[in-house]
């Protein structure tokens, strides 16, 4: 239950086609992330998916059954939006039972599945507070709870974690991750956070102006990036990528070199610099590192710390067979 097929599909706002034919699939039980820069085109069609967007063209099918004019209604889909959207006059109980009771489910069955639901959500100490009694994580998951009592065909997520602090980010990102274990439900994620996308997805489609640069697994796209866009877009810190004699030296017109895979002396090495911030963040340090002649700025991670200051000369050696080739159209060599 819950494979999604897009076909073909456009979208286009007046004169501006902001998604061009696009094909893509996404398997039952997957966690599938649309990722990619502010206006790429990701929860546009996310909200094709749900039905909230007409196409322009193309089709759209849902467990196999063609579902381009069916309302989002009736598509047997759930979406949780970045606002949590919760009724403040209602208690938790009601707010997650309140898409059955439109549906004039019985009582005792909404009370089952609301309480199932809290159960997963470990909202059971909360079910009799009102909205503005929860902190931001509560609200969230009565928010999901909300979705899953209609036991969907599939789950849809834009940006549901973006109105939370940090902590609560990687709370969330947890809670939803073992959600997905426990339901093996398809969920469809949008999110312009890369580090979320390769957390909690194992399928990343990464978009551009709506055309999708890559589709695979968090580590395909870390290891083998289809081009310059996906290599310096995914991973934290962002992959070095330069051009100019040193990328010639290896019959490339860009390379690309993560910060890990770059080695650190004080004495010698194969391109020297200048240390400038360096972010000691204990487990690791990330050295951003001037001047080498190569970029603007050299990123380096080294595990635990190291004795640099800022405008220390550093000498930087990459590991050869971690380095990434890119020819002129910016294509993985």
């Amino acid at each position: 239950m819950g494979r999604i097929v897009l076909k073909n599909v456009t979208k286009t706002f007046g004169e501006t086609q902001v998604i061009p034919p696009l094909d893509l699939t996404i398997e039952d039980g997957e966690f599938a992330v649309f990722v990619g820069p502010s206006g790429c085109g990701k929860s546009t069609l996310l909200r094709m998916i749900a039905g909230l967007e007409d196409l322009t063209s193309g089709a759209i099918e849902i467990e196999g059954e063609d579902a381009t004019e069916v309302p989002p209604a009736k598509r047997g889909l759930a979406m949780v939006f970045q606002s949590y959207a919760l009724y403040p006059h209602m208690s938790v109980r009601k707010n997650i039972g309140f898409p059955l009771r439109m549906a004039k489910m019985e009582q005792s069955e909404i009370d089952e599945r609301v309480e199932t639901a809290a159960k997963s959500l470990n909202l059971m100490d909360y079910l009799d507070r009102k909205p503005a009694d929860l902190s931001g994580g509560q609200r969230q998951r009565v928010a999901i709870g909300r979705a899953i009592v209609r036991e969907p065909e599939a789950f849809l997520f834009d940006e549901p974690l973006s109105n939370l602090d940090a902590a609560l980010r990687v709370g969330m990102r947890l809670e939803i991750g073992e959600l997905h274990e426990r339901l093996k439900t398809t969920m469809v994620y949008v999110t312009h956070d890369q580090v979320e996308a390769m957390t909690m997805a194992n399928k990343i489609v990464v978009l551009r102006a709506g055309v999708i640069e890559q589709v695979g697994s968090p580590l395909e796209l870390y290891h083998k990036p289809r081009n310059v866009f996906v290599a310096g877009f995914i991973g934290s810190p962002k992959m070095n990528i330069f051009s100019g004699p040193e990328a010639e030296k290896l019959d490339a017109a860009t390379i690309g070199i993560r910060p890990e895979h770059i080695g650190v002396s004080m004495t010698d090495g194969l391109w020297k610099g200048r240390v400038g911030v360096a972010e000691h963040l204990g487990s690791d340090t990330f050295i951003h590192v001037h001047d080498t002649g190569l970029a603007d700025m050299i990123t380096v991670r080294i595990t635990g710390d190291i004795a640099v200051k800022h405008g220390d000369t550093i000498y930087l050696t990459p590991q050869p067979d971690q380095i990434h080739k890119f020819d002129d159209e910016g294509l993985r060599n």
